[in-house]
């Protein structure tokens, strides 16, 4: 018995894990380093090109309830992120190449797994498979997958933030604080003035940008370049990702005019990424805006924002909740192929996919998740066929079955989600115990 796996992102290395220690023989392919994205920066698997951040892991925070969901589940990729976390308060924010690293040490050490790193244009379609090819699939793959599907392909365009040096950073102006000084102080703080923030935003608007394509001009609206968002409007910004509300500090006591975040992105604490500045801007213009931000005038910007094409299957028309194809149910999709947006949503389609490919090769009734779930929620949503204009979704409390909750519950905010957390992981529990 033997389940081929087609891409060692995050989708395919949770398949291919899941597969493996359940005693099944996996070929799992990577055309990484002999054919490279525009995302990309090493050959390892389970790479984090967008941000080293997960996402919060409070439970009642909804990308939190998944990954609270996934640890029930086994999912070894969020018990890697756990074992490599850097400090981001609420956040499962990792050092990102120790993550990598240690993925790519259990798939390659693993003795079930045969880790081939090719290029495969065209599915084996006679066998058990998980299409874990990612929003970066090669060209020949992406071909032969709108032929297995008939459907045509859609695009969008993702977007990924520049990271500086620390030690180039001014903290004679720069300063530490959480929002609202929650938990520990793991942000760095870079505030400005109403004039510091014109500055910065004619910069902005007027900076010269990547020229796109016209399939290329479609954005998700969670992960929208900041040029973009600063079309919308001047303060677009400032109710935004460089909102100022919550952050003071303390040697001044100033209200600030806006304030740009940057995050921890490797374990050492060398280096920090700008929080929602997500870019297509050309890299002379993206050092010019970095360097008008007050108390990064002189930082080292060690990699500057990109943009690269985004693939997505017509997931509606073409899967079951239970993540394989319904006219070739031994075929199984995961990841951001399948229109799911999100670390920790790549992961999660990897389990289940990983999960559904092994019950399939026994012979064995598939597991589908209930819409109480944040997984089965995002799952049924993805599959639900009925929908018209399909776009890329992450986790979020909207998806969530509500059927059966009190009123009382549903009008306070606090209260709902704290019941559909408890409800979801009581129901994974379950379910657990019964497959386990």
């Amino acid at each position: 018995m033997k389940i081929t796996i087609i891409g060692a992102g995050l989708a395919g290395s949770e398949a291919a894990l899941q597969v493996a220690n359940a005693g099944i023989d996996v070929d799992l392919y990577e055309m990484r380093p002999e054919f490279s994205t525009g995302a990309h920066k090493t050959e390892k698997p389970a790479e984090l090109v967008c941000s080293n951040s997960l996402g919060s892991f409070d439970e009642t925070v909804a990308s939190g309830l998944l990954k609270a969901e996934l640890k029930i589940l086994n999912s070894y990729l969020i018990k890697t992120a756990f074992d490599c976390k850097v400090p981001a308060g609420a956040a499962l924010a990792v050092d990102r190449e120790g993550f990598s690293q240690t993925i790519q040490n259990m798939l390659e050490n693993h003795p079930k797994i045969n880790f081939i790193r090719e290029k495969i244009n065209k599915i084996p379609k006679d066998e058990v498979v998980v299409i874990a090819s990612g929003p970066l699939t090669s060209p020949e793959l992406a071909q032969d997958i709108l032929d297995l599907t008939g459907e045509n392909q859609l695009r969008f365009f993702d977007a990924i933030a520049p990271i500086v040096e620390k030690s180039s950073i001014n903290f004679d102006v720069a300063f530490y604080q959480n929002r609202y000084g929650k938990g520990t102080d793991d942000y760095i703080n870079c505030p400005m003035n109403k004039e510091q923030y014109e500055k910065f935003y004619d910069i902005l608007i007027n900076s010269p940008k990547i020229e796109l394509k016209n399939f290329e001009k479609k954005f998700f609206e969670s992960c929208l370049p900041i040029e973009v968002l600063a079309s919308r409007g001047t303060d677009t910004l400032r109710f935004g990702p460089m909102k100022p509300v919550g952050l003071v500090d303390s040697r001044t006591n100033e209200e600030n005019y806006a304030v740009v975040q940057l995050r921890q992105d490797d374990k050492a604490g060398d280096l920090y990424n700008l929080v929602g500045f997500q870019t297509n801007l050309k890299w002379g213009a993206q050092k010019e805006l970095i360097h008008s931000i007050p108390s990064l005038e002189n930082a080292n910007i060690v990699r500057y924002g990109v943009m690269h094409a985004n693939t997505f299957i017509n997931s509606p028309k073409i899967l079951n909740p239970t993540m394989n194809m319904r006219k070739h149910p031994n075929i199984f999709f995961a990841g951001q192929l399948t229109g799911t947006e999100g670390y920790t949503e790549a992961i999660a389609g990897g389990l289940l996919a990983g999960l559904n490919a092994i019950r399939f090769a026994k012979g064995e009734e598939l597991l589908e998740l209930p819409e109480t779930t944040m997984l089965g929620a995002l799952t049924h949503y993805i599959s639900f066929e009925c929908q018209e204009h399909f776009q890329p979704v992450n986790s979020n409390w909207g998806i969530i079955n509500k059927d059966g909750i009190d009123r009382k519950i549903l009008k306070n905010k606090k209260i709902k989600t704290e019941f559909m957390s408890k409800r979801a992981i009581e129901t994974i529990s379950d379910i657990m115990s019964t497959i386990a």
